[in-house]
Order: structure tokens, then C-alpha cells, then sequence
């Protein structure tokens, strides 16, 4: 499976932005999908995800109620919708994608086994 992250870009503080992962090899349904990000100097942390079997969605505290994460089957995409962005969601955002992951390690960035190659959202305040 290959993934392709794109849709980042420079935006003002409360614009909203939606990030594409396009997803080759495999279908989406298959897969639990999750975006992570990584801010300069920190490590990768989780953003959200959505569970495979049951399209359930779950969000960090941070994000929750700004991101939202889909799945459209049909184009085989996962999306993250982000609104009210802030300048500390400037990060790479990462796209990630398993087929064996069990729902208690969706947050973990080491259970997943296919990731995209990130792209850069800059949040200017």
C-alpha cells in the first residue's frame, strides 16, 4: 500500500484547510486510517483516526471539535478537514494506514505500517 499526502499550505490563524491521502495498492475500506503530525522540534503526535471495521472516528483533545477525519470509499481518499487552525497546528501532517492495528493502539504511530510522506501545514498568526 502507498500513500500520497497533499493540500498543506501557508494559511492565516481561523482559515480552514483539507488534507487529501490518497491511497494506492489497496483499498481504504481495509484499513484503519490516522493522521499524525510532527511540529519542529517535537515528536510525531497523533490527530485523529478512524477504525477500519466500523468508520468510528477519534480525535486528540487538542484537535477535537476542528479536525475532522472521512473516508470516501469510492475515490479510495481519506481526508482531514481542519477549521479555526491556530499557529500550534503548524506541522508536518502525516497519513497513516493499517490492516492489523487493534483499536486500543489507534494513537500509537508505531503500530502503523504504511505512512504517506507528509505535508506541511504553516498556520501564520
Amino acid at each position: 500500500v502507498q500513500l500520497q499526502a497533499s493540500g498543506g499550505g501557508l494559511v492565516q490563524a481561523g482559515d480552514s484547510l483539507t488534507l487529501s491521502c490518497a491511497i494506492s495498492g489497496g483499498t481504504s475500506r481495509g484499513y484503519s486510517m490516522a493522521w499524525f503530525r510532527q511540529a519542529p522540534g517535537k515528536e510525531r503526535e497523533f490527530a485523529a483516526a478512524m477504525w477500519r471495521s466500523t468508520s468510528n472516528t477519534y480525535y486528540a483533545d487538542s484537535v477535537k471539535g476542528r479536525l475532522t477525519i472521512s473516508r470516501d470509499n469510492t475515490k479510495n481518499t481519506v481526508y482531514l478537514q481542519m477549521s479555526s487552525l491556530r499557529s500550534d497546528d503548524t506541522a508536518v501532517y502525516y497519513c497513516a494506514a493499517s490492516s492489523r492495528i487493534i483499536l486500543s493502539n489507534l494513537r500509537n504511530p508505531s503500530a502503523y505500517g504504511f505512512w504517506g510522506q507528509g505535508t506541511q501545514v504553516t498556520v501564520s498568526s
